[in-house]
């Protein structure tokens, strides 16, 4: 059943990326629900357009990458803040089926299946883990504390990952002694190469008001 959705390579047949496909509108019709259940109309059709601008964003600025590491995982061009700001407008719910929705696509653009459970980790849970952000909605920093929360969630399902499926892939001369810290140590080097990046971008004064120009026109 399964060589039906994926091939001997890992990725993904045609009827695997329908299926994917599939799962991806599936997300965008739940959005749509909940966003229906506030009985405000105009704001569900605001909100599904800034969610549906925010995926888009993270998804083209995913492509522009600083660098990338042989066994997956890369610096973008701040991919992540888009999903974080979704979390930051409009609550964990909204901003986690966004993640859904982006781990998805991310899947689509290089998919590598070994498991379900480490699709799971790689792609859906990791990048739901980045709606988390909108636990600190409405607090003091709340952007900046959520992007920083969100991106240590995100790295702890690339973690567990790493341990379950990507310790052979470590390289020969790696220490040693930081052998049981290798899943840890790959994913986070980049996740928090990114979100340095990222923090020091949206202290920019004009960066701010920009953010909150746009956080104003989405509530």
């Amino acid at each position: 059943m399964l060589n039906l959705f994926v091939n001997g390579e890992g990725g993904l047949t045609t009827a695997g990326y329908a299926l994917s496909a599939a799962l991806l509108v599936l997300s965008i019709l739940a959005g749509l629900a909940l966003a229906d259940r506030g009985g405000k109309k105009g704001f569900a059709a605001k909100q599904l357009a800034y969610c549906a601008m925010a995926v888009a964003l993270a998804y083209v600025t995913s492509f522009i990458r600083v660098f990338k590491l042989p066994y997956g995982g890369s610096v973008t061009l701040l991919s992540m803040l888009f999903i974080v700001l979704v979390a930051n407008w409009y609550g964990v719910k909204t901003g986690m089926l966004v993640g859904f929705a982006y781990g998805i696509l991310q899947f689509l653009q290089e998919p590598y299946f070994l498991t379900l459970f480490q699709v799971c980790c790689d792609y859906v849970l990791a990048f739901a883990a980045l709606g988390l952000a909108g636990l600190f909605r409405g607090k003091k920093n709340s952007l900046l504390t959520g992007y920083i929360a969100a991106v240590l969630a995100r790295g702890v399902f690339h973690s567990i990952g790493g341990y379950l499926y990507w310790m052979d892939y470590m390289p020969e001369n790696f220490p040693l002694a930081l052998r049981n810290l290798y899943p840890i140590i790959y994913n986070y080097s980049y996740l928090l190469a990114e979100a340095a990046v990222t923090v020091l971008v949206i202290k920019i004064p004009a960066v701010e008001q920009a953010l909150e120009r746009v956080r104003k026109a989405a509530l």
